[in-house]
Protein backbone atom coordinates (compact mmCIF):
# COMPACT_ATOMS: atom_id res chain seq x y z
CA UNK A 1 0.00 0.00 0.00
CA UNK A 2 2.83 2.16 0.82
CA UNK A 3 4.91 1.44 -2.51
CA UNK A 4 2.18 2.47 -4.62
CA UNK A 5 1.53 5.95 -2.33
CA UNK A 6 -1.91 5.14 -1.27
CA UNK A 7 -2.02 7.07 2.21
CA UNK A 8 -3.30 5.12 5.18
CA UNK A 9 -6.59 6.04 6.66
CA UNK A 10 -7.61 6.27 10.53
CA UNK A 11 -9.41 2.54 9.89
CA UNK A 12 -5.96 1.13 7.80
CA UNK A 13 -3.74 2.23 11.25
CA UNK A 14 -6.47 0.45 13.53
CA UNK A 15 -6.45 -2.35 11.37
CA UNK A 16 -2.56 -2.30 11.50
CA UNK A 17 -2.34 -1.88 15.63
CA UNK A 18 -4.90 -4.50 15.92
CA UNK A 19 -2.50 -7.01 14.09
CA UNK A 20 -0.01 -6.01 16.23
CA UNK A 21 -1.65 -6.25 19.23
CA UNK A 22 -2.99 -9.80 18.59
CA UNK A 23 0.41 -11.14 18.33
CA UNK A 24 2.59 -9.54 20.71
CA UNK A 25 4.83 -7.58 17.94
CA UNK A 26 6.14 -4.69 19.92
CA UNK A 27 8.51 -3.57 17.59
CA UNK A 28 6.15 -3.84 14.04
CA UNK A 29 3.57 -1.75 16.58
CA UNK A 30 6.51 1.05 17.40
CA UNK A 31 6.89 1.03 13.63
CA UNK A 32 2.94 1.56 13.20
CA UNK A 33 3.10 4.26 15.69
CA UNK A 34 5.59 5.98 13.48
CA UNK A 35 3.09 6.06 10.57
CA UNK A 36 0.48 7.21 12.78
CA UNK A 37 2.24 10.26 13.61
CA UNK A 38 4.02 10.88 9.52
CA UNK A 39 0.11 10.38 9.12
CA UNK A 40 -0.68 13.16 11.06
CA UNK A 41 -3.87 10.47 12.76
CA UNK A 42 -2.39 10.80 16.61
CA UNK A 43 -4.94 12.68 17.56
CA UNK A 44 -7.56 10.72 16.31
CA UNK A 45 -9.51 9.61 19.49
CA UNK A 46 -10.01 5.91 17.60
CA UNK A 47 -6.30 5.35 16.42
CA UNK A 48 -4.94 6.91 19.79
CA UNK A 49 -7.58 3.79 21.64
CA UNK A 50 -5.98 1.22 19.47
CA UNK A 51 -2.46 2.39 20.10
CA UNK A 52 -3.10 2.44 23.65
CA UNK A 53 -4.57 -1.10 23.35
CA UNK A 54 -1.50 -1.83 21.55
CA UNK A 55 1.01 -0.84 23.89
CA UNK A 56 -1.04 -2.83 26.77
CA UNK A 57 -1.25 -5.90 24.51
CA UNK A 58 2.66 -5.93 23.20
CA UNK A 59 4.03 -5.65 26.85
CA UNK A 60 4.92 -1.71 27.42
CA UNK A 61 2.07 -0.44 29.96
CA UNK A 62 4.36 3.14 30.08
CA UNK A 63 3.87 3.36 26.15
CA UNK A 64 0.27 2.98 26.47
CA UNK A 65 0.08 5.15 29.30
CA UNK A 66 1.79 7.99 27.00
CA UNK A 67 -0.79 7.68 24.26
CA UNK A 68 -3.13 8.57 26.89
CA UNK A 69 -1.86 10.97 28.41
CA UNK A 70 -1.09 13.13 25.29
CA UNK A 71 -4.66 11.78 23.96
CA UNK A 72 -6.19 15.54 23.10
CA UNK A 73 -9.47 13.97 23.67
CA UNK A 74 -10.73 10.60 25.55
CA UNK A 75 -14.20 8.51 25.22
CA UNK A 76 -15.01 5.65 27.09
CA UNK A 77 -12.98 3.12 24.96
CA UNK A 78 -9.54 4.92 25.43
CA UNK A 79 -10.50 4.61 29.17
CA UNK A 80 -11.91 1.17 28.95
CA UNK A 81 -8.29 0.30 26.97
CA UNK A 82 -6.03 1.82 29.77
CA UNK A 83 -7.93 0.06 32.71
CA UNK A 84 -7.87 -2.91 30.55
CA UNK A 85 -4.42 -2.68 30.26
CA UNK A 86 -3.63 -2.69 34.02
CA UNK A 87 -5.72 -5.43 34.38
CA UNK A 88 -3.67 -8.02 31.71
CA UNK A 89 -0.71 -6.86 33.42
CA UNK A 90 -2.29 -7.48 37.20
CA UNK A 91 -2.12 -3.85 37.94
CA UNK A 92 -5.84 -4.24 39.85
CA UNK A 93 -5.01 -1.09 42.34
CA UNK A 94 -4.10 1.11 39.29
CA UNK A 95 -7.05 0.03 36.96
CA UNK A 96 -9.26 0.58 39.87
CA UNK A 97 -7.35 4.59 40.62
CA UNK A 98 -7.83 4.88 37.02
CA UNK A 99 -11.77 4.10 36.89
CA UNK A 100 -11.97 6.59 40.03
CA UNK A 101 -10.24 9.26 37.63
CA UNK A 102 -12.61 8.47 34.57
CA UNK A 103 -15.22 9.40 37.28
CA UNK A 104 -14.13 12.52 37.99
CA UNK A 105 -13.81 13.42 34.70
CA UNK A 106 -17.30 12.78 34.19
CA UNK A 107 -17.27 9.96 31.73
CA UNK A 108 -20.04 7.50 32.41
CA UNK A 109 -18.91 3.47 32.34
CA UNK A 110 -20.42 1.04 29.93
CA UNK A 111 -20.15 -3.13 30.15
CA UNK A 112 -17.18 -3.34 28.88
CA UNK A 113 -15.89 -1.09 31.31
CA UNK A 114 -16.89 -3.29 33.99
CA UNK A 115 -15.62 -6.62 32.16
CA UNK A 116 -12.19 -4.72 32.50
CA UNK A 117 -12.76 -3.79 36.23
CA UNK A 118 -13.79 -7.27 37.35
CA UNK A 119 -10.57 -8.84 35.14
CA UNK A 120 -8.83 -6.59 37.02
CA UNK A 121 -10.06 -7.51 40.41
CA UNK A 122 -9.72 -11.13 39.35
CA UNK A 123 -6.09 -10.65 38.68
CA UNK A 124 -5.22 -9.18 41.33
CA UNK A 125 -7.28 -11.12 43.61
CA UNK A 126 -9.14 -8.16 45.06
CA UNK A 127 -12.17 -9.99 45.48
CA UNK A 128 -14.49 -7.27 47.71
CA UNK A 129 -13.58 -4.80 45.08
CA UNK A 130 -14.88 -6.71 42.72
CA UNK A 131 -18.02 -7.21 44.78
CA UNK A 132 -19.03 -4.17 45.06
CA UNK A 133 -18.44 -3.38 41.12
CA UNK A 134 -20.53 -6.39 40.03
CA UNK A 135 -23.53 -4.49 42.69
CA UNK A 136 -23.10 -1.23 41.60
CA UNK A 137 -23.34 -2.40 38.15
CA UNK A 138 -27.39 -2.52 38.35
CA UNK A 139 -27.53 -0.69 41.59
CA UNK A 140 -26.25 2.73 40.31
CA UNK A 141 -24.97 2.57 36.47
CA UNK A 142 -28.25 0.62 35.42
CA UNK A 143 -26.12 -2.25 33.24
CA UNK A 144 -27.23 -5.73 32.84
CA UNK A 145 -24.43 -8.33 33.54
CA UNK A 146 -23.98 -10.43 30.94
CA UNK A 147 -21.94 -13.47 30.22
CA UNK A 148 -18.40 -11.76 30.28
CA UNK A 149 -19.26 -10.26 33.73
CA UNK A 150 -21.02 -13.32 35.29
CA UNK A 151 -17.53 -15.19 33.84
CA UNK A 152 -15.10 -12.84 35.08
CA UNK A 153 -17.09 -13.05 38.55
CA UNK A 154 -16.65 -16.81 38.47
CA UNK A 155 -12.91 -16.42 38.41
CA UNK A 156 -12.87 -13.87 40.51
CA UNK A 157 -14.89 -16.02 43.28
CA UNK A 158 -13.05 -19.55 42.25
CA UNK A 159 -9.63 -18.18 42.39
CA UNK A 160 -10.26 -16.54 45.95
CA UNK A 161 -11.09 -20.14 46.90
CA UNK A 162 -14.97 -19.28 47.34
CA UNK A 163 -16.25 -22.29 45.06
CA UNK A 164 -19.62 -23.03 46.22
CA UNK A 165 -20.21 -18.92 45.73
CA UNK A 166 -18.77 -19.61 42.36
CA UNK A 167 -20.64 -22.38 41.60
CA UNK A 168 -24.07 -20.44 42.53
CA UNK A 169 -22.97 -17.24 40.49
CA UNK A 170 -23.20 -19.88 37.50
CA UNK A 171 -26.25 -21.26 38.28
CA UNK A 172 -27.84 -18.05 39.23
CA UNK A 173 -27.29 -16.65 35.31
CA UNK A 174 -30.49 -15.78 33.80
CA UNK A 175 -29.82 -17.40 31.25
CA UNK A 176 -27.79 -20.79 30.17
CA UNK A 177 -24.12 -20.63 31.20
CA UNK A 178 -21.63 -20.70 28.37
CA UNK A 179 -18.86 -23.17 28.48
CA UNK A 180 -16.09 -19.93 29.69
CA UNK A 181 -18.14 -19.44 32.78
CA UNK A 182 -17.82 -23.57 33.78
CA UNK A 183 -14.43 -23.51 32.46
CA UNK A 184 -13.49 -21.25 35.21
CA UNK A 185 -14.68 -22.87 37.71
CA UNK A 186 -13.31 -25.99 36.65
CA UNK A 187 -10.14 -24.13 36.78
CA UNK A 188 -10.86 -23.02 40.32
CA UNK A 189 -11.55 -26.37 41.23
CA UNK A 190 -7.96 -27.46 39.86
CA UNK A 191 -5.76 -24.57 41.95
CA UNK A 192 -7.56 -25.41 45.05
CA UNK A 193 -8.07 -29.36 44.58
CA UNK A 194 -11.76 -29.60 44.95
CA UNK A 195 -12.16 -33.12 43.08
CA UNK A 196 -15.86 -33.65 44.10
CA UNK A 197 -17.02 -30.13 42.15
CA UNK A 198 -14.46 -30.94 39.61
CA UNK A 199 -15.79 -33.94 38.32
CA UNK A 200 -19.38 -32.35 38.70
CA UNK A 201 -18.69 -29.43 36.33
CA UNK A 202 -16.25 -31.02 33.96
CA UNK A 203 -19.70 -33.52 33.53
CA UNK A 204 -21.06 -30.04 32.45
CA UNK A 205 -18.14 -28.24 29.84
CA UNK A 206 -18.01 -31.96 28.34
CA UNK A 207 -21.04 -31.95 27.95
CA UNK A 208 -21.73 -28.09 26.24
CA UNK A 209 -17.80 -29.15 24.52
CA UNK A 210 -17.24 -32.92 24.16
CA UNK A 211 -14.68 -31.90 21.35
CA UNK A 212 -12.57 -29.65 23.59
CA UNK A 213 -9.74 -30.97 25.08
CA UNK A 214 -9.36 -28.59 28.01
CA UNK A 215 -12.27 -30.25 29.83
CA UNK A 216 -11.07 -33.31 29.69
CA UNK A 217 -7.13 -31.89 30.45
CA UNK A 218 -8.09 -29.87 33.37
CA UNK A 219 -9.68 -32.82 34.61
CA UNK A 220 -6.88 -35.27 34.62
CA UNK A 221 -4.78 -32.51 35.80
CA UNK A 222 -7.07 -32.04 38.92
CA UNK A 223 -6.85 -36.00 39.47
CA UNK A 224 -3.01 -36.30 39.40
CA UNK A 225 -2.73 -33.29 41.71
CA UNK A 226 -4.88 -35.09 44.07
CA UNK A 227 -2.69 -38.32 43.91
CA UNK A 228 -5.94 -39.67 41.44
CA UNK A 229 -3.41 -41.17 38.83
CA UNK A 230 -5.30 -44.45 37.84
CA UNK A 231 -8.44 -41.55 37.35
CA UNK A 232 -5.93 -39.42 35.91
CA UNK A 233 -4.98 -41.71 33.28
CA UNK A 234 -8.91 -42.83 32.59
CA UNK A 235 -9.93 -39.81 31.74
CA UNK A 236 -6.81 -39.33 29.29
CA UNK A 237 -7.88 -42.90 28.45
CA UNK A 238 -11.59 -41.30 27.47
CA UNK A 239 -10.21 -38.46 25.57
CA UNK A 240 -8.72 -40.61 23.63
CA UNK A 241 -10.71 -43.18 22.38
CA UNK A 242 -13.21 -40.18 21.18
CA UNK A 243 -10.81 -38.74 19.40
CA UNK A 244 -10.05 -35.22 20.90
CA UNK A 245 -7.15 -33.83 20.11
CA UNK A 246 -4.88 -31.62 22.22
CA UNK A 247 -3.45 -27.97 20.98
CA UNK A 248 0.41 -28.15 22.16
CA UNK A 249 1.46 -25.87 24.52
CA UNK A 250 3.65 -23.57 22.37
CA UNK A 251 6.16 -20.49 23.32
CA UNK A 252 7.24 -17.59 20.92
CA UNK A 253 10.30 -15.67 21.39
CA UNK A 254 11.52 -13.06 18.73
CA UNK A 255 15.30 -12.56 18.48
CA UNK A 256 17.32 -10.56 15.88
CA UNK A 257 13.97 -9.96 14.01
CA UNK A 258 13.44 -14.01 13.69
CA UNK A 259 10.61 -15.65 15.45
CA UNK A 260 11.17 -19.05 17.25
CA UNK A 261 8.54 -21.80 18.20
CA UNK A 262 9.40 -24.28 20.79
CA UNK A 263 7.10 -26.96 21.86
CA UNK A 264 7.95 -29.34 25.26
CA UNK A 265 10.63 -31.27 25.03
CA UNK A 266 11.82 -30.07 21.81
CA UNK A 267 14.39 -31.21 19.71
CA UNK A 268 13.99 -29.84 16.36
CA UNK A 269 15.59 -26.49 16.58
CA UNK A 270 19.31 -25.97 15.59
CA UNK A 271 20.35 -24.62 18.46
CA UNK A 272 18.76 -27.38 20.58
CA UNK A 273 22.37 -29.08 21.74
CA UNK A 274 23.13 -25.62 22.67
CA UNK A 275 20.05 -24.98 24.39
CA UNK A 276 19.64 -28.59 26.73
CA UNK A 277 23.50 -27.54 27.62
CA UNK A 278 21.87 -23.88 28.77
CA UNK A 279 18.74 -25.49 30.53
CA UNK A 280 21.52 -27.80 32.23
CA UNK A 281 23.75 -25.00 33.43
CA UNK A 282 20.48 -23.12 34.83
CA UNK A 283 19.53 -26.51 36.74
CA UNK A 284 22.34 -25.89 38.69
CA UNK A 285 22.57 -22.45 39.41
CA UNK A 286 18.74 -22.87 40.22
CA UNK A 287 19.24 -25.90 42.79
CA UNK A 288 22.38 -24.16 44.38
CA UNK A 289 19.60 -21.05 45.03
CA UNK A 290 16.97 -23.24 46.83
CA UNK A 291 14.81 -24.70 43.32
CA UNK A 292 12.93 -27.54 43.95
CA UNK A 293 10.56 -28.68 40.60
CA UNK A 294 6.64 -28.84 41.48
CA UNK A 295 5.01 -31.81 39.32
CA UNK A 296 1.33 -31.19 41.39
CA UNK A 297 0.40 -28.71 38.84
CA UNK A 298 0.43 -29.43 35.07
CA UNK A 299 -1.97 -27.71 32.91
CA UNK A 300 -0.60 -28.95 29.57
CA UNK A 301 -0.64 -32.03 30.32
CA UNK A 302 1.71 -34.77 27.87
CA UNK A 303 2.94 -38.47 27.91
CA UNK A 304 5.08 -38.49 31.47
CA UNK A 305 5.07 -34.85 31.76
CA UNK A 306 5.10 -35.48 36.08
CA UNK A 307 8.69 -36.75 35.51
CA UNK A 308 11.29 -33.74 36.56
CA UNK A 309 13.45 -34.54 32.78
CA UNK A 310 10.22 -32.97 30.69
CA UNK A 311 9.16 -30.31 33.54
CA UNK A 312 12.75 -28.93 32.73
CA UNK A 313 11.94 -29.09 29.02
CA UNK A 314 8.56 -27.09 28.89
CA UNK A 315 8.41 -25.11 25.96
CA UNK A 316 9.13 -21.88 27.69
CA UNK A 317 12.10 -23.39 29.65
CA UNK A 318 13.31 -24.22 25.84
CA UNK A 319 12.43 -20.64 24.59
CA UNK A 320 14.41 -18.20 27.76
CA UNK A 321 17.09 -20.57 27.27
CA UNK A 322 17.67 -20.18 23.74
CA UNK A 323 17.10 -16.19 24.90
CA UNK A 324 19.70 -16.29 26.91
CA UNK A 325 22.28 -17.78 24.54
CA UNK A 326 21.19 -15.29 21.60
CA UNK A 327 21.39 -11.92 23.65
CA UNK A 328 23.25 -9.49 25.08
CA UNK A 329 23.86 -9.92 29.17
CA UNK A 330 21.32 -8.14 30.92
CA UNK A 331 19.25 -8.10 27.72
CA UNK A 332 15.06 -8.56 28.63
CA UNK A 333 13.48 -11.40 26.91
CA UNK A 334 9.84 -11.51 26.10
CA UNK A 335 8.23 -14.98 25.06
CA UNK A 336 4.69 -15.45 24.29
CA UNK A 337 3.15 -18.76 25.35
CA UNK A 338 -0.76 -20.27 23.96
CA UNK A 339 -1.41 -21.98 27.13
CA UNK A 340 -1.58 -20.31 30.83
CA UNK A 341 1.99 -20.70 32.34
CA UNK A 342 2.18 -24.25 34.61
CA UNK A 343 3.05 -23.50 37.88
CA UNK A 344 6.99 -24.77 38.43
CA UNK A 345 8.01 -23.08 34.97
CA UNK A 346 6.40 -19.70 37.10
CA UNK A 347 8.73 -20.94 39.80
CA UNK A 348 11.57 -21.58 37.25
CA UNK A 349 11.26 -18.43 35.61
CA UNK A 350 11.60 -16.49 38.68
CA UNK A 351 14.90 -18.50 39.91
CA UNK A 352 16.21 -17.82 36.23
CA UNK A 353 15.15 -13.77 36.45
CA UNK A 354 17.54 -14.25 39.94
CA UNK A 355 20.29 -15.77 39.08
CA UNK A 356 21.14 -14.74 35.36
CA UNK A 357 20.22 -11.24 36.36
CA UNK A 358 17.65 -10.75 33.47
CA UNK A 359 14.03 -9.75 33.11
CA UNK A 360 11.41 -12.15 31.60
CA UNK A 361 8.41 -10.91 30.41
CA UNK A 362 5.63 -13.86 30.05
CA UNK A 363 2.19 -12.91 28.03
CA UNK A 364 0.24 -16.77 28.70
CA UNK A 365 -3.08 -17.62 27.69
CA UNK A 366 -3.90 -14.91 30.28
CA UNK A 367 -2.34 -12.12 31.60
CA UNK A 368 1.47 -10.78 31.73
CA UNK A 369 3.55 -11.95 34.27
CA UNK A 370 7.24 -10.13 34.91
CA UNK A 371 10.00 -11.38 36.22
CA UNK A 372 13.14 -9.94 37.92
CA UNK A 373 15.04 -10.51 40.82
CA UNK A 374 13.35 -13.74 41.72
CA UNK A 375 9.36 -11.84 41.85
CA UNK A 376 7.10 -11.87 39.78
CA UNK A 377 4.43 -8.90 39.25
CA UNK A 378 1.49 -11.29 40.06
CA UNK A 379 3.02 -11.91 43.30
CA UNK A 380 2.11 -15.77 42.39
CA UNK A 381 -1.83 -14.81 42.29
CA UNK A 382 -3.26 -16.14 38.80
Amino acid sequence: MQEEGVQPAPLTLVGVLNACASVVALEEGRRAHDWVIKSGWDSNVFVGNSLIDMYAKCGSLEDALKVFNKMPSRDVATWNAMIGGYAIHGHGKEALKQFEQMREEGVQPDDTTFVCLLSACSHSGLVDEGLRFYSSMSTVYMISANFQHYTCMVDLLGHAGRLHEAENMVLAMPYKPQVAAWMALLGACRIHGNVEMGERVAKQVLELEPENAVGYVLLSNLYTATGNRDLSENIERQRKERSVKKHPGRTWIEVDNEVHTFVVDDQHHPQMIEIHAELKRLSGLMHDAGYVPDTNFVLHDVEEEEKVFNLCHHSEKLAIAFGLINSAPGTPLCIRKNLQVCRDCHTSTKFISKVVGRAIMVRDANRFHHFQDGECSCRDYW
